[in-house]
């Protein structure tokens, strides 16, 4: 056994192996995929196995927040590996705390516990104005979330998520989830019940579609929350750490969430998730939420540096600028081509809408001409660059996409 096993790992490591082939075989078919297989990276650019490169306007997802193998990530990642990896969270370690820390100081929440995805980021946060609500809104359990929102994979997550491609497979969900329509105050209002524990948000839903709501919307939310005397959650896992322009979408909006998620960003590429709280909501107790990996030495030392570099080199005034002059050259490329009915978004964080279901198509021809974007819809494509993009990137970018819908027309 031991023999046949190792023959496996020699043929598998040949240079020739057709790794989608093999993928096929050994890997549960829940993704589908781009035909290209990614095989190295650095900053704005990544190369597939047989060495064609590509402009990556998709950063893992709005993840390679500082491009691919920044130097900064490679020195935090490799130091940390030589030093301590894991410990588990029976015990203090300092990366961990350096990372709350900064947290803390650079928002305007005020504790922090460490996971390893949005997904148990979000699910943290329900699980925490469930406790809010039992001990301090006479039981009240229920949140209200919206159509088109995006929370994570978990059954509650899946539950919080308002899109029901991602619900049916899994009925029946966690139930305490009501789903109602976004960028609606009045709807909010009407699903309020004494039951009602929290409101859950992503500022600009980005699985949605890149769907940027009123300027006063959020505002107006909060200010109910209040009212009612329930909880505000931010779910910042695409939006947060310099994503739209600022360091937290909320900064934009004049308000303050209870409680905020974050992921993706936050680690520049490694596994990493949080959520954070005021004072007044934080009421865990030891024992009533806890993580194996979460938090370890390893991811947050990374995320240390990550976020230090941001801050440090004001990344989020830059993304300011260089979406500015994305989004006014995307709506030049709009006014040429009347296929396209909507430029939005903020950032880099952004997004055009089709008169047809085309986006598919679009991605496939944008990879052949070497630019890696996203359908986030079948009638929309998504731009997440990583946050170090220039003009020139922009430029090269939407040369590529003007090529495409060009040849299409």
């Amino acid at each position: 056994m031991k023999l046949k096993e190792k023959v496996k790992v020699q043929q598998l490591s040949a240079d020739n192996i057709n790794w989608q082939e093999v993928e096929k075989k050994v890997y549960m078919q829940t993704f589908k995929r781009l035909p290209v297989t990614l095989v190295r990276g650095s900053g704005m650019k990544v190369w597939d196995s047989n060495g064609k490169e590509y402009l990556d306007f998709f950063a893992g997802l709005a993840v390679n927040n500082l491009g691919h193998c920044h130097p900064v990530v490679i020195s935090a990642l490799s130091g940390q590996a030589n030093t301590l990896i894991q410990t588990s969270n029976l015990f203090y370690t300092i990366p961990q705390t350096q990372l709350a820390e900064l947290l803390v100081n650079n928002s305007c929440l005020d504790r922090v516990f460490i996971c390893n995805s949005g997904a148990e980021a979000n699910e943290g946060a329900i699980k925490l104005a469930r406790r809010y609500g039992k001990l301090k809104l006479n039981g009240a359990y229920e949140m209200i979330t919206a159509h088109e929102s995006f929370h994570g994979r978990t059954l509650a997550t899946t539950a919080a998520t308002g899109q029901t491609k991602f619900q049916e497979p899994y009925i029946p969900l966690p139930d305490g989830f009501i789903n109602v329509n976004f960028n609606d105050i009045s709807a909010i209002k009407a699903a309020t019940t004494k039951l009602t524990c929290a409101v859950m948000l992503e500022p600009i839903q980005g699985e949605g579609g890149v769907n940027v709501p009123d300027d006063d919307y959020l505002k107006k939310v909060r200010n109910w929350c209040n009212e009612k005397g329930i909880l505000l959650i931010l779910d910042e896992v695409q939006t947060g750490v310099g994503r739209t322009g600022t360091m937290f979408a909320y900064e934009q909006y004049g308000v303050e969430p209870d409680i905020m998620t974050l992921a993706k960003g936050l680690g520049g590429g490694v596994p990493i998730g949080a959520f954070l709280a005021k004072d007044s909501v934080t009421v865990f107790k030891q024992g009533e939420h806890g993580t194996t990996f979460g938090g370890n030495p390893l991811v947050c030392a990374v995320a240390v540096a990550v976020l230090n570099y941001v801050i440090e080199n004001n990344i989020s005034n830059h993304v300011k600028n260089v979406g500015q002059y994305f989004i006014e050259k995307l709506k030049k490329l709009a006014a040429k081509y009347d296929c396209i009915t909507d430029v939005r978004g903020r950032g880099l964080l952004l997004a055009i809408s089709f008169n047809q279901d085309i986006s598919e198509n679009i991605v496939l021809k944008c990879l052949e001409e070497g630019l890696l974007v996203n359908d986030v819809k079948p009638n929309s494509l998504r731009f997440i660059p990583p946050l170090i993009a220039t003009n020139n990137d922009v430029d090269t970018a939407l040369e590529i996409l003007d090529k495409v819908l060009k040849e299409r027309k």
